[in-house]
């Protein structure tokens, strides 16, 4: 199943544009803001706590530079932004979240009143920053909600300096027994929770069906590289169900 073709980008209901397709990703997560953090937790059986600090602790070294200068993209409600927060010095510069949805920002700025983070809404397809801005960009569980990942990492590898680096926690579609299990849990457990939670059904319809829609491993690793991107990468975390990307702008 590696070799399935790789899909241009999220297509919540298989808009013919990518503006379209943005826009309407744009208005499910405004949507479901209220319950996000909820729902993450319930459904993640509380992993996803774990899986954002070790993403951080992945990237300590350059978190620990007082002059790095750190992106974290479709931050959401700032949860993988806060736990970066943790490796950074106390001197250090801000550390930038970007993401375009204007409620899951507000419940972040609201959740972390005194972090050290500049919180900006803002378009990951478009990142307003010159060329060579950060040395570390990373995104937790929102690169797949872009609607193109070749033109998305082709604009992180701009926005980052020589040996900047990448880190992409997302979601991943385990194959065999536990496979078999976990789709069980995201197309029919997590569809009807979070649409009874969040009040939103389509919306908890449509996130299991772009992860069935994501490149796997072998595929973004392939676009990692063919972006221009060394050292290439992916640890697993929990059966597979998620992992890490991680790569370097050479």
């Amino acid at each position: 199943m590696d070799d399935l073709p790789v899909n241009p980008g999220a297509r919540p209901a298989n808009e013919e544009t990518e503006t379209a397709a943005a826009a309407h990703v744009q208005s499910i997560f405004n949507s479901i803001a209220p319950s996000y953090d909820l729902l993450n937790h319930l459904l993640s059986m509380g992993l996803d706590r774990r899986w954002w600090n070790r993403t951080a602790r992945t990237f300590r070294t350059v978190l620990a530079r007082p002059n790095a200068r750190v992106l974290d993209l479709c931050c959401g409600t700032g949860d993988l932004t806060a736990a970066l927060l943790k490796h950074r010095p106390n001197a250090a510069g801000p550390i930038t979240g970007l993401d375009f949805s204007a409620q899951m920002l507000h419940r972040a700025r609201a959740k972390f009143p005194a972090a050290n983070v500049l919180w900006v809404e803002g378009d990951a397809m478009h990142l307003p920053y010159p060329d060579n801005s950060f040395d570390l960009v990373t995104s937790a569980f929102g690169f797949r909600n872009l609607t193109n990942y070749t033109a998305a990492l082709a604009e992180i590898h701009r926005v980052l300096a020589p040996n900047g680096q990448i880190g992409i926690l997302e979601c991943n579609q385990p194959y065999g027994l536990s496979g078999r299990l976990y789709n069980l849990h995201l197309h029919h457990i997590l569809p009807f929770i979070g649409g009874l939670i969040s009040g939103d059904r389509a919306a908890y319809r449509y996130l299991p069906a772009s992860i069935a829609r994501f490149p796997r491993p072998p595929q973004m690793l392939s676009m990692l590289t063919a972006a221009g991107f060394t050292r290439t990468a992916w640890d697993g975390y929990f059966l597979h169900a998620a992992g890490l990307y991680r790569a370097t702008k050479s």
